[in-house]
């Protein structure tokens, strides 16, 4: 299969930033705000307890594997790739409004540089099948597993009613939008969501490759870190795969383990104090509000979560164009 479905181009991410900003009310709290679901599940640290999940099932979609193998400056530092990812992410939720659609322009500009194509065949897709980063349905996947990974998360240490969970995935659609994704690719409701992912987990446009794999055990491994993830890490992701990936991954399971961190995760969790819980973005977001700056802790956190002590495009106002813009990411590790 060589021929793609359309590709975002600028003017139709312009379009979608253009109807964002017709709905903000107050651009110093950015696209969703203090009293958003959006800002509620992102803010807390536990997030990440899925985000080697969705990791693996972004690497499933081969052009996404591809994509990292072959234009990855990051390869082998799976933290960096992490910052890089989140560094992104995190502006485009917790950043000003200017931060946000700067973040928006600059995702899309490192997108436009990666395409080629696939050096082997996986799932349905043929050798030499053409891929590109800014496609729409590659980057519907993506959104899709850090949305369904987030809940995930969120659930298995705090409650999430139903109603939330609507609500946190009507605003998602926001946040697809700031990928690129129109509004007119995504499902209706969550639902509709649910139905898409396990349509695309039992699909053969999916597949683990063996560059996939390699990656997949280097991401839960650690690799080039000195973060090296627990035992319990790597039972609770591995249990929280679908089974099909499970076993391209190669992932071998430890209920046993994953038992016990499903027992004792939510009930240390919650004692742990907001100050280190919430994530440095959401504080240095709150801090932004009340017209300061991050302090030393959140700083901290920042440099944890995203690799720096600020999020950036601190300068938004100022940048018309992405082209003569030094950011510190300088791979497109975003995600895609």
């Amino acid at each position: 299969m060589r021929n793609m479905a359309r590709l975002v181009a600028r003017e139709d991410l312009e379009s979608l930033l253009s109807a964002i900003a017709r709905r903000v009310t107050e651009p110093r709290a950015g696209v969703f705000g203090p009293g958003s679901m959006m800002w509620k599940i992102s803010r807390e640290s536990a997030l990440f307890l899925g985000s080697g999940r969705a990791a693996l099932l972004q690497l499933a979609h081969p052009w996404v594997a591809a994509a990292i193998a072959e234009h990855s400056m990051v390869l082998g530092d799976p933290i960096a790739r992490f910052h890089n990812t989140f560094r992104i992410v995190f502006t485009l939720i917790f950043g000003s409004l200017d931060q946000a659609f700067a973040a928006a322009r600059h995702l899309h500009t490192l997108h436009t540089g990666i395409r080629g194509e696939l050096p082997h065949a996986v799932g349905q897709w043929e050798r030499g099948a053409n891929y590109a980063a800014n496609e729409v349905a590659a980057l519907l996947w993506v959104y899709a597993t850090l949305i369904e990974g987030a809940v995930l998360a969120y659930r298995s240490v705090l409650p999430l009613g139903e109603g939330e969970r609507e609500q946190y995935y009507q605003e998602s659609r926001t946040l697809a939008a700031l990928f690129g994704i129109p509004p007119a690719a995504l499902p209706d409701n969550w639902q509709a969501f649910e139905d898409y992912v396990s349509a695309m987990i039992d699909s053969a446009e999916l597949g683990v490759s063996a560059a996939a794999r390699s990656m997949g055990e280097n991401i839960l491994r650690g690799v080039g870190s000195w973060i090296h993830p627990p035992h319990w890490y790597g039972a609770l992701t591995a249990e929280w795969m679908p089974p099909r990936f499970r076993q391209e991954f190669g992932l071998t399971p430890d209920a046993r383990a994953a038992n016990r961190a499903r027992v004792w995760l939510p009930r240390l969790y919650r004692r742990v104090p907001a100050a280190l819980r919430f994530l440095g973005p959401y504080r240095e977001a709150e801090a932004r509000l009340r017209s300061r700056g991050p302090d030393l802790l959140t700083q901290a956190g920042n440099r944890f979560w995203i690799g720096q002590r600020q999020m950036p495009f601190g300068n938004a106002p100022h940048m018309q164009h992405e082209a003569g813009v030094s950011h510190p990411t300088r791979s497109p590790e975003t995600g895609t």
